[in-house]
């Protein structure tokens, strides 16, 4: 079989695998990038000890458990406490005073991963004596990796990384004080969930439930098709209470308009926005 008709097998095949994953668990990944998907599914399939995308379809439609370790592979479960510390350094100097106005304050951080920022903010809101009157939804697809987030333990290989990027943030303790070393992993400090509720959302497919005033989604929209995009920057919209606070990531970029609705940055250059109307 040449390249060619192999490569447009595959594409079959990985057709049939996502739509078949959305009818039997609800999980969409149809409208995810799919280059990057490509890779990861080829990836499950090695890991599987398979030798085709259809043998990884009859596995996961006849034996459950591969299902949930297709959804691992499936999503990009990769952050870090105070990635890209120059955004959470903006977040402080910016952000902040303009939250100190509200009376509670609501932050949406959509696709949570492992938890890694959802507990840098609550950090951050600490340390600016904004957390006793805050509360975080830190949500994700995957109710295993939500479940992981819980549990605020991270290997403590990663901590001297995470420490360079509390003080990049600008961190006023020691990065320390907020986690309990326990062998090769670290506890993080049970009171920074006090005030994180953390669940199961589907970006692509639930709707909204609740108004926010801050809603982050970090490096998330690049692997979303563009009508991905825009079905979820319209769910933010609907989501957003009066000049909320859009946070995205990095190397992502913001249509005009978003969701029906027109963005201003906070900072020039920055990627963090306000809601203009």
């Amino acid at each position: 079989m040449r390249e060619e008709e192999r490569s447009a097998l595959e594409e079959l095949e990985i057709d049939l695998l996502l739509e078949a994953m959305y009818r039997n668990s609800g999980f969409d990944f149809r409208g995810y990038a799919r280059s990057s998907l490509r890779r990861r599914v080829r990836a499950v399939v090695a890991a599987e000890g398979l030798t085709t995308v259809s043998g990884l379809l009859e596995k996961m439609l006849h034996a459950p458990p591969c299902l949930e370790r297709l959804l691992l592979g499936l999503s990009v479960n990769v952050s870090a406490m105070f990635r890209d510390p120059r955004f959470f350094l903006t977040f402080r100097q910016h952000a902040i005073p303009l939250l100190r106005t509200y009376p509670f304050i609501r932050v949406w951080q959509a696709g949570c991963s492992m938890g890694e920022e959802a507990y840098s903010l609550a950090i951050l809101l600490q340390e600016e004596g904004l957390y006793d009157r805050s509360r975080i939804y830190a949500t994700d697809m995957n109710e295993a990796v939500v479940r992981k987030a819980r549990d605020g333990i991270y290997p403590a290989d990663v901590m001297q990384k995470y420490t360079l990027n509390y003080r990049a943030a600008g961190g006023t303790r020691a990065f320390s004080d907020y986690y309990t070393a326990a062998y090769d992993h670290v506890i993080l400090r049970p009171s920074l969930r006090d005030h994180i509720v953390f669940s199961q959302h589907n970006l692509v497919s639930d709707g909204v439930f609740n108004e926010f005033n801050v809603i982050l989604c970090r490096n998330v929209m690049i692997y979303f098709t563009r009508p991905l995009q825009e079905r979820v920057y319209d769910l933010f919209a609907r989501s957003f209470a009066t000049f909320g606070l859009l946070g995205i990531g990095s190397h992502e970029s913001l249509p005009v308009p978003a969701g029906g609705h027109e963005y201003e940055p906070l900072v020039p250059g920055e990627k963090l926005f306000r809601r203009a109307r």
